[in-house]
């Protein structure tokens, strides 16, 4: 992973886990801050320019550490929460939410790993009930893990804790700290996917479909619980059958009956965001599709898209049991 220039808080400057990141950077210009708003939140920044060349900010994160997940995100009713180590995504998928979320393509990484793990383990001590943690909602957290040793950290506060489940959302095959360690039954690696066409119009500096796939392999493998999200499904004319082509594919690979969970979600997001992203890319086919809003949500609108999510749900039911598929509302 490159980048353009490491940011320090002055505050965190001297902790351990601060100097270990510059140690495996040490050829990246460093330039100390003291607040990481002062690079992230500047005016006037393009987020399509700066994704060209990005920096690396290291902050101290104050509060809001483990949040409520949004209503529909996960694979089940029980309680569920969200927590982000970092801010913005190393890849850069068209369609993410992120670059209309953000007006930095910078990446924040909180260090305090401490006070994020002091907030997990009350709210873990306080549920009383089965509870899902996702982690990936902001940023990807396996995608940086050379760097951040998110896993090494966090992992072990799931343990102990049969109650919980932490799902790791990713498109990222940086699996080695996993491999390396035993696996833990309540924690998820949640691979993402649309099928080739879109992969290759719009999810750039993504790992392509095949190397996805052989990570989900040998994690299945090495006895980690692997979940399938095929989100967003972009309506288009040759959809069903690019999905059917996608599904043989991976299934064709996985061991099916040991998949912890399959979800499809359609693309939606704020309708702010979006004319922020229209603004960036005004010559995008994907922003060029009729659109519809509904509270606040944009959504790509296909007058076909009914009968094609229907055929497509279909096609997964063939490969997997309906206990194990949702439809992720979020």
């Amino acid at each position: 992973m490159k980048f353009s220039a490491i940011y320090i808080e002055e505050q965190v400057a001297d902790l351990p886990r601060v100097q270990a990141i510059l140690a495996r950077t040490a050829s990246v210009p460093v330039i100390t801050c003291e607040r990481y708003g002062e690079v992230f939140n500047r005016k006037a920044q393009n987020f399509r320019l700066q994704k060209q060349a990005p920096a690396l900010i290291l902050a101290s994160k104050f509060s809001n550490f483990v949040l409520p997940a949004p209503p529909g995100y996960g694979f089940n009713s029980q309680p569920s929460f969200y927590f982000s180590h970092m801010l913005n995504c190393v890849y850069d998928c068209r369609y993410c939410f992120l670059q209309g979320m953000y007006s930095s393509a910078n990446y924040v990484l909180f260090v305090n790993y401490e006070d994020f793990g002091a907030a997990l383990a009350k709210k873990l001590a306080t549920c009383g009930e089965p509870t899902v943690f996702y982690s990936g909602y902001d940023c990807d957290s396996l995608a940086l893990e050379p760097i951040s040793r998110f896993c090494e950290y966090y992992l072990p506060m799931f343990e102990n804790q049969p109650d919980a489940t932490l799902e790791i959302r990713t498109k990222s095959t940086q699996i080695r700290s996993l491999l390396d360690r035993e696996p833990l039954e309540n924690v998820v690696i949640a691979m993402s996917f649309t099928p080739h066409k879109s992969a290759a119009k719009w999810e750039h500096k993504v790992p392509v479909i095949e190397k996805r796939i052989e990570a989900l392999r040998k994690l299945q493998q090495a006895g980690w619980q692997v979940a399938l999200r095929f989100e967003p499904l972009l309506a288009e004319q040759e959809l069903t059958v690019e999905y059917q082509q996608l599904f043989a594919q991976i299934f064709g690979v996985l061991d099916r009956d040991n998949i912890h969970s399959v979800s499809t979600g359609m693309f939606r997001m704020p309708a702010d965001y979006f004319k922020k992203i229209v603004r960036l890319y005004p010559d995008e086919a994907l922003f060029a599709k009729s659109t519809e809003v509904k509270a606040g949500q944009i959504a790509l609108h296909n007058s076909a898209e009914a009968d094609q999510m229907q055929i497509i749900e279909n096609e997964l039911l063939r490969y997997i049991t309906s206990d194990r598929y949702y439809h992720c509302a979020s």
